[in-house]
């Protein structure tokens, strides 16, 4: 169920004031991480729609998110950007679809995110979790399907938020999403480094 967000503009700017550096000199520039929040997601599904628009309303609060149409250019290698945006975000959303499960990129994405402990939040985008379902077409080794189902079901066990394209109400959920965003990076913030990163509490649909 999608959850609306009843906090002001003005409480979410308090949380970013927090979760932001209050300002950025050449050495801290150089020293903050490609990314705060990498977005894991299918294109063909979502990058004209709620990637794009949850990666720009993200990024005009002042955080950092990944979205690879956003964060490269040509002649950027593939795993050469994506891998150290996981390696060094706070945070993950993945962003369900109807076709995210035939992506080997979407779950290879997912996959080290959950091996390097990221917090993710999931969102299913047009689709319940008990229908995402990793596919073997002969194509995948045993180990590469091993991984990739074991991040699925991690992920479908973590409570996130839903949203229906034809129906739901853009604004409410863009609101939503980013409040679910920013709470858990002020949680992340206040974190020791040295514990390992927890999930949100889990739950299924």
């Amino acid at each position: 169920m999608l959850q609306s967000c009843p906090s002001s503009a003005k409480n979410l700017c308090r949380k970013l004031v927090r979760v932001l550096p209050p300002t950025l000199n050449k050495a801290t520039e150089t020293t903050r991480p490609v990314c705060d929040i990498f977005i894991n997601h299918r294109g063909i599904d979502t990058k004209r729609t709620i990637a794009g628009l949850l990666h720009d309303h993200l990024f005009r609060l002042g955080l950092r998110p990944f979205l690879d149409s956003h964060s490269m250019k040509p002649g950027d290698r593939l795993f050469g950007k994506i891998d150290p945006a996981i390696r060094n975000c706070k945070l993950g959303v993945a962003i369900f679809s109807p076709n995210y499960c035939d992506s080997y990129f979407c779950l290879q994405e997912l996959a080290l995110l959950m091996e390097k402990k990221k917090r993710v939040i999931p969102i299913f985008c047009d689709v319940k979790p008990s229908q995402l379902q990793v596919m073997d077409y002969g194509t995948r080794s045993a180990e590469e399907l091993g991984r990739f189902k074991w991040a699925l079901e991690e992920a479908k066990y973590t409570v996130g938020l839903t949203f229906d394209t034809l129906t739901g109400d853009w604004p409410e959920f863009l609101n939503s999403a980013t409040e679910a965003v920013v709470e858990n990076m002020v949680e992340l913030g206040a974190l020791n480094p040295r514990k390992k990163s927890t999930y949100i509490p889990h739950g299924r649909e």
